[in-house]
């Protein structure tokens, strides 16, 4: 956008904030005071970025809960206050509003907690941890609406540029937080880290130590979520990062050579996967698996002078890696992992299915271990196409429509997908007057494998009878009719 119209959109866009309801009330109530506000941080910076936001901080040169508190009892409204922080936040249909007392912070080496003293303006735009969140609208009647820009982070906005506001080792050393973040900005909004506040995220790097992994893997989520995050994670390889918070994923990193073979390079196959899932998804978890679809390939990687370098299993032995990394990045250890778990285990299959002829019990039995997730898989396996060869790209996106063709083919004929026996465990029980044991796992087992061979449809009527057969062989003796 022209300069010239930017500046003129921004000034009807911050008179249209400065006019809401609450606004207007904050603005009051700080001139019955004589209290000075500024709204301040991510909140200008998406404004003058032109990125919609909601979340709306502000800034008091006094006590922000006091001030929340007053506007909410003038509004008739809630306010929700956390006196150890010492913000208070008012939420409206249009806005959510943050309120904090301005400060400035000192740092123990040990700890990445600051010891906060109240401060000005001046003082809170110092502490902050990149020029582009140092930016603030007044809101005071002398001069409401003006920017106050002491970095010149509009400039650096301009320039789509990553910086510091003060010394960036002292900045990284107080806050080691503050380099995941420099790099996740850098990864979301497409910006570049200058040169004097990278070089001090490298020396820096191992002060990473003392942030919690709960917030580091906040960052790395939200770098997985950019628009392209191999960016993020690049500049964390780069950075020294990497290796410190997710020591698994730098291991993919290089290429070795033996008797002029070479294999790829794993960790660039696997950035480009994850992009490549991004163009397509937003699902975080779809981008884990993605992330994580060939973690176990140093483990498995052998050099067989016949077929070059292979990473037999890496597919099993990925699945099984997968709890043991959500549990050391602290990542929900529940269903969300399990779907990693399976797509991470199932990643191979399709492919497998595309160089062959495409049987219908291997597609059946593809859709019985996918599930509900076999479209995700199938997106997975599409991005998993990374050759630079076109051709052969377009041979295998051509095979998996095949593939595709005949999912939905079978799944319309046969309803295989998340399907369960029709003849159940309780029907057997019921039948032979069993108790849960080895013979009604047997029984269960041969319905199921009949049916993904295609030896028998998937209905009652064919179950049943198989059931009886199966019963025969094991000497069974039969008591009910299970209803029929």
């Amino acid at each position: 956008m022209d300069k010239t119209i930017l500046e003129q959109v921004l000034r009807e866009e911050i008179m249209e904030i400065l006019s809401l309801p609450v606004i207007t009330t904050v603005r009051e109530t700080i001139e019955e005071k004589n209290i000075r506000a500024y709204i301040i941080g991510g909140f200008v910076r998406d404004l003058i970025l032109q990125r919609k936001s909601k979340d709306i901080d502000i800034v008091v040169e006094g006590s922000g809960i006091d001030i929340a508190q007053t506007v909410a009892a003038k509004l008739n409204t809630g306010v929700n206050v956390f006196k150890n922080f010492g913000t208070a936040m008012i939420k409206t249909p249009d806005v959510e509003i943050e309120f904090v007392g301005a400060r400035k912070e000192s740092y123990r080496r040990e700890s990445r907690k600051p010891i906060v003293e109240t401060g000005t303006l001046e003082d809170d735009q110092n502490r902050r941890d990149f020029t582009v969140n140092t930016l603030a609208i007044s809101l005071n009647a002398n001069d409401a609406g003006c920017i106050v820009d002491p970095f010149d982070g509009i400039t650096d906005m301009e320039k789509k540029l990553i910086r510091t506001p003060l010394n960036p080792d002292i900045t990284f050393s107080d806050d080691p937080l503050r380099m995941l973040r420099a790099i996740r900005f850098a990864s979301v909004l497409d910006f570049c880290i200058v040169d004097e506040t990278f070089d001090a995220i490298q020396r820096n790097a191992e002060r990473i130590a003392i942030v919690s992994k709960e917030r580091i893997c906040d960052e790395i989520n939200k770098i997985i979520l950019s628009n392209k995050p191999s960016t993020g994670f690049l500049l964390l390889a780069q950075s020294g990062l990497l290796k410190l918070v997710f020591p698994q994923l730098m291991l993919l990193q290089g290429v070795e050579s033996k008797n002029g073979k070479k294999h790829k390079d794993n960790f660039e196959h696997t950035l480009q996967v994850l992009d490549n899932v991004a163009l397509k998804s937003d699902n975080l978890w779809l981008r884990w698996a993605a992330l994580l679809h060939d973690i176990a390939k140093p483990a498995t990687k052998k050099f067989d002078d016949s077929v070059g370098w292979t990473f037999h299993g890496h597919e099993f032995l990925g699945s099984k890696m997968v709890p043991g990394i959500f549990k050391y990045l602290k990542l929900p250890l529940n269903d969300k992992m399990k779907y990693v778990q399976k797509l991470v285990a199932l990643h191979l299959r399709p492919i497998i299915l595309a160089q062959e002829e495409v049987t219908d019990s291997a597609v059946r039995r593809l859709l019985f271990d996918a599930g509900e997730d076999i479209d995700d898989l199938m997106m997975l396996c599409d991005a998993d196409i990374t050759s630079k060869n076109r051709k052969t790209v377009d041979k295998h996106l051509n095979n998996f429509q095949l593939v595709r063709t005949k999912l939905k083919e079978i799944e319309e004929k046969d309803s295989i997908r998340n399907f369960q026996p029709p003849v159940s465990g309780e029907i057997i029980m019921q039948v032979y007057n069993l108790q849960p044991s080895r013979e009604v796992g047997i029984i269960k087992n041969a319905i199921k494998e009949a049916i993904l061979d295609g030896v028998i449809k998937n209905n009652y009527e064919e179950a049943y009878k198989l059931m009886q057969m199966e019963a025969e062989k094991l000497g069974l003796t039969q008591i009910s009719d299970g209803g029929i």
